[in-house]
């Protein structure tokens, strides 16, 4: 997972109206500026129509679920959204649950963040191994998630390819984890410079 072949890993950042869209542009930001090839998947939206974030940002999605033309199987990482509408909306689509399960199961990078967390638990991805899983969310969602996980309040939790964080104000701590993962330490502190972020392994 540490992006050690010369092509480019790949990820896929689902969104859905309502999502929140600090996470996601911030994520989709910082996977880009490392080389990390990223795929904006609309969920349960309207095709060639605009998703509707959480506070009103419109995000122009690269495609739709459901489209041919989206090749999941070939991507290294997939990674939910919080907000609370467009995660209520991703974590009770069959199919995201479906890529969520077979993607961690592949011990490919599945990650949420804030209210996305919900979606590892509605993939049923705890049922599918053997120690109970550590993760974080949003609080306002602790109490639908501590009794079925190792739940944290560290600002970013990693349990092997499993990635979860907090909310808006983790994201670029979020991203650059999965920039670790994905494309390596060093990859991760040469993007973070630029930003004036730091990063703390």
């Amino acid at each position: 997972m540490a992006g050690n072949d010369r092509q480019a890993k790949k990820a896929i950042v689902f969104v859905a109206d309502g999502t929140e869209e600090m996470e996601a542009t911030i994520t989709i930001d910082v996977l880009r500026r490392a080389g990390i090839q990223v795929l904006v998947l609309a969920v349960e939206a309207t095709i060639g129509e605009p998703v509707t974030c959480s506070r009103n940002v419109k995000i122009v999605p690269d495609a739709y679920l459901g489209d041919d033309s989206a090749k999941i199987g070939a991507f290294d990482a997939v990674i939910v959204p919080g907000g609370a509408q467009g995660a209520a909306t991703l974590s009770q689509n069959d199919q995201v649950k479906s890529i969520l399960a077979d993607f961690h199961a592949q011990k490919k990078i599945v990650a949420a963040i804030c209210a996305g967390s919900l979606a590892i638990k509605t993939a049923g991805i705890q049922s599918k191994v053997p120690q109970p899983l550590r993760l974080t969310s949003h609080p306002s969602v602790k109490d639908q998630l501590e009794n079925d996980f190792v739940y944290k309040e560290d600002r970013v939790v990693v349990d092997a390819n499993l990635v979860t964080s907090r909310g808006p104000g983790t994201a670029f701590e979020f991203a650059l984890s999965l920039v670790s993962l994905l494309a390596g330490e060093d990859k991760a502190r040469e993007v973070a410079g630029p930003m004036m972020l730091n990063f703390e392994i």
